[in-house]
């Protein structure tokens, strides 16, 4: 169970959008092989698209970015040191799309998102912050096809992407790439689903990651769906090796789904188990589907130990076509995931 991480409340930095603003101040280039149609950081409208785009003929070295009250919005190509401020803050802002972008060496967050809709994060690369992507009390936050490497933490950060309190349909954190290299990091949950809910006809999705890597941490892991209720959460087809004290977990909520995933852990000091149920919500919980999964995880005080089901809680829909003690091993991951540092 992780408890709710209080959003960061400072205000950085090198460009801040509102509605009615149309200048960005230029900051210095640097080179790279995402160019785009012309130099310069001048806001300019796209015709026929919905956003509007910071146009870089190359990556551009930028100090840390906040949006407030923006929409319609594209950042490409930025490079970013965060310092002691997240590389992005978006506060109350809508149809945003970050892409192309280099976010690192943030003492807080990779990106800051705090009540917004329809934000859109992809092909990027977030390493040495915090946390990666943190999404409060907004919706339809889309975290898709990045790279991240090395969450900092410590605890209540250290997750590449947390959902916290967000709702409605078009959630997804889907395809990206995640690694922490112990000795290099000290993460929490890889990802989080903190009292998060997505609707019946469209829930949170959260497909096709792969994670490596996990530790020191002796309650951090994988995927932590319902983690102090919510609902209508699935986690399906992601690839887990060495993520931590545990692989997949629902710890409460309803209409949670863990379904064909491929977990993997050898025995360290902090791993524990490999795929679970508990509700430790405080809170009703029923509905939870656990199927189809292939789990090898040893503990590193108990041996193998796959599974686990809290006293109390009802065995979930599926937990018989579980393939515990799974013939497969860290070579379920390629030897190199991240491409993009």
């Amino acid at each position: 169970m992780k408890f709710k991480i209080t959003p960061w409340s400072g205000v950085p930095v090198c460009l801040t959008l509102a509605l009615t603003l149309f200048f960005i101040t230029s900051c210095q280039k640097e080179s790279s092989t995402n160019p785009e149609t012309s130099p310069g950081v001048a806001l300019s409208n796209v015709s026929g698209s919905s956003f509007a785009t910071v146009s870089k003929s190359k990556y551009i070295v930028s100090k840390p970015i906040t949006l407030n009250g923006a929409h319609n919005i594209t950042i490409r190509g930025d490079s970013i040191n965060g310092g002691t401020v997240p590389c992005i803050t978006l506060n109350n802002c809508s149809n945003i799309r970050i892409t192309h972008c280099k976010l690192i060496n943030s003492k807080t967050l990779g990106i800051y998102v705090t009540g917004c809709s329809y934000i859109h994060i992809d092909s990027s690369f977030v390493g040495n912050v915090s946390t990666g992507v943190y999404a409060v009390n907004s919706k339809s936050i889309q975290v898709q096809d990045n790279q991240m490497k090395n969450m900092q933490g410590p605890y209540p950060r250290g997750a590449f992407v947390q959902f916290d309190n967000v709702s409605g349909g078009d959630n997804r954190v889907k395809g990206n790439k995640l690694e922490n290299i112990l000795g290099q990091s000290y993460p929490e949950d890889a990802i989080s689903m903190y009292k998060s809910n997505g609707l019946p006809t469209d829930n949170i999705y959260i497909t096709n990651n792969w994670i490596r890597g996990g530790g020191p941490s002796k309650s951090g892991g994988g995927i932590m769906l319902g983690d102090n209720g919510g609902s209508y959460q699935v986690a399906e087809s992601n690839i887990l090796v060495n993520p931590g004290q545990y692989g997949m977990a629902v710890s409460g909520g309803t209409h949670m789904q863990i379904v064909a995933n491929e977990i993997y852990a050898k025995a360290q000091s902090f791993t524990n188990v490999g795929l679970y149920y508990w509700n430790q919500s405080g809170l009703p919980s029923s509905s939870i589907t656990i199927s189809n999964n292939k789990v090898n995880f040893t503990s590193g005080m108990y041996g193998i130990n796959n599974s686990y089901i809290g006293a109390g809680n009802a065995t979930p829909t599926g937990w018989s076509t579980n393939i515990w003690n799974a013939s497969i091993n860290a070579s379920i991951l390629p030897t190199t995931i991240i491409t993009m540092n």
